[in-house]
């Protein structure tokens, strides 16, 4: 059943299911890429519910395939005893080009796949976004905020006149 617009999911009506804020932090991501995940029904009817973690799972290239790792979608009350692992390894589906280029990219030195949002898109089919991203240091991070910061005080200044 497709998603319709105005369906909301945990209150929101854009289909964003889960988001990994502390990625934009914690990594300086270089590349997106929106890959499709496969699911059995009750992680696809939780994530309808917005049951879902990303904030410490990673994305990793495996005997030539992409897997989303220690990604929590939890328990679905109403499948009883054909529930599913809340932290199993589940397939991203990608095509053969775009995974050829992500394992090129990881194989450089300090290059992770990390998760940006998990998400239904226009057809109902739940889509994760990812990124290729390095990580920051500390005083990156630092240097990041204070740019953010004078980004909003600039914002409000002009704005107040």
């Amino acid at each position: 059943m497709a998603v319709k617009k105005n369906e909301q999911i945990k209150g929101r009506t854009d289909g964003l299911v889960a988001e990994n804020r502390r990625s934009r932090r914690e990594y300086s991501v270089e590349d997106t890429l929106e890959a499709g995940i496969m699911l059995v029904g009750s992680e696809v009817k939780s994530l309808r519910e917005g049951r879902a973690n990303i904030a410490e799972s990673y994305a990793s290239v495996e005997q030539g395939e992409l897997w989303l790792i220690n990604a929590e979608i939890q328990t679905y009350g109403g499948a009883n005893r054909f529930n599913h692992e809340p932290r199993r390894k589940r397939k991203l589906l990608v095509s053969r080009r775009e995974l050829s280029k992500l394992s090129q990219e990881v194989e450089r030195a300090g290059r992770t796949i990390v998760p940006l949002k998990l998400y239904f898109n226009d057809k109902g089919r739940a889509k994760l976004l990812i990124g290729v991203a390095t990580g920051r240091k500390a005083h990156d991070k630092r240097e990041h905020e204070a740019k953010r910061d004078w980004a909003r005080d600039k914002a409000r200044i002009l704005k107040a006149g």
